[in-house]
């Protein structure tokens, strides 16, 4: 199973938010951190933010946080709101499948257990965990400097 971009971002954006320390994060910056679009993050931006995992505050000095901890936002609440179909197998994309044995097929009943391990791991995984990596990632975003420059007039 390959996630996709908008899933990798979503967790990069977690993380930005979850290592700033609950201040506000702004876009550009993040995208910076990145090296990706703006446009792009603000896409990823309103699923994140109707399933509650981020809140924005809008404003010359507003920006997006987490809308939980980060303790509370496990890697399986993100890939649940920003994967659109979990089919491992063409027999499982639709109702009309061809195969004989669709409903009762060891391969299928393989691919669900897998998925469901998937699942399972990814539950057991939050986006704390990922911050606290043994290099600073605060540093390797950007963060700490942002931190020691002069607050917005």
């Amino acid at each position: 199973m390959r996630l996709t971009r908008q899933t990798n971002y979503a967790i990069r954006i977690l993380m930005y938010c979850g290592a700033n320390d609950g201040r506000l994060s702004r876009i550009p910056e993040i995208a910076q951190a990145y090296s990706v679009s703006e446009l792009f993050l603000f896409k990823i931006l309103q699923p994140l933010v109707e399933a509650k995992l981020v809140e924005t505050v809008r404003g010359r000095n507003g920006g997006v946080r987490l809308a939980r901890s980060a303790e509370d936002i496990t890697l399986f609440d993100v890939v649940r709101v920003t994967e659109e179909n979990f089919a491992m197998a063409e027999c499982f994309e639709n109702d009309e499948a061809e195969c004989p044995l669709v409903d009762h097929c060891a391969l299928n009943a393989a691919l669900r257990e897998a998925l469901n391990a998937f699942f399972e791991v990814l539950g057991r995984h939050s986006i704390a965990d990922l911050v606290r990596q043994k290099a600073d990632v605060r540093d390797l975003l950007g963060i700490n400097l942002l931190a020691h420059r002069a607050p917005a007039a």
